[in-house]
């Protein structure tokens, strides 16, 4: 079977408009005001700043920290995001169409209402990041650390998951059927009325999956050792 991956690290062509500065709201309308064309930020400060419904489509983020900060309804589709910090952020209402994260840190970030479309995260870490009521269409997570995310109601139907890590997120309500999973990890998640039909998890970890949830793979792939080690989390011996 062919693994079918997205593009990687789009190639670093632009030189920076603006270095190594620490950046207010002030200073940030200041920019984008007086830019006339989309800018490039690297190794910039953006630490618990006020991001709030500014237009910074087009723009590119290189190795910067938004720790913090706060992005709700900002207009950014079509930026990029590359090994920037971003922990406890908050991308509420966000539209975001055709951006790309790369090497980013995003853990317990805040997704609530971000028009995500189109959007790659690829070899990110999202651990406890909170996602509800996303624009998802085409939406792809790869490489990704997903543990203890809130995913709840996301489709990720059909789609080939690259060494996705969902341990103990919440995945409630998604859809993953006909998806084929490349590795990543299954383990403990929490996935009430989520659908795997004619998924493939043969290369996932399912361990720790309850009694209840197992029922949930029915018409889903998985191999023999999965299922043995299945029967044993359910107290079951197989002789």
């Amino acid at each position: 079977m062919t693994h079918m991956k997205h593009n990687a690290i789009p190639a670093v062509a632009k030189l920076a408009d603006i270095v190594g500065e620490t950046i207010s709201r002030t200073q940030m309308q200041a920019y984008i005001a007086n830019a006339g064309k989309p800018l490039v930020f690297e190794h910039c400060d953006f630490e618990a700043a006020d991001l709030s419904r500014l237009d910074m489509s087009d723009f590119e983020f290189r190795s910067c920290s938004f720790i913090a900060a706060s992005l709700y309804a900002a207009t950014a589709p079509r930026t990029n995001w590359i090994k920037c910090r971003g922990r406890q952020a908050g991308f509420e209402s966000v539209d975001l169409v055709d951006a790309q994260f790369h090497g980013c840190d995003l853990n317990n970030t805040k997704w609530r209402r971000a028009k995500l479309s189109s959007v790659l995260f690829k070899s990110c870490k999202l651990t406890g990041a909170y996602f509800d009521e996303v624009a998802s269409l085409g939406l792809v997570f790869e490489e990704t650390l997903l543990v203890g995310a809130d995913l709840r109601k996301m489709s990720f139907r059909k789609q080939q998951l690259h060494q996705l890590d969902f341990s103990d997120a919440d995945i409630s309500a998604c859809d993953f059927r006909d998806t084929v999973f490349f590795g990543g990890s299954l383990r403990n998640a929490h996935m009430k009325l989520a659908r795997f039909e004619g998924a493939d998890l043969r290369e996932a970890d399912i361990g720790g999956v309850a009694l209840l949830d197992a029922r949930l793979f029915q018409g889903a792939m998985i191999s023999h050792q999965q299922a043995s080690e299945l029967l044993a989390e359910l107290g079951l011996v197989v002789a």
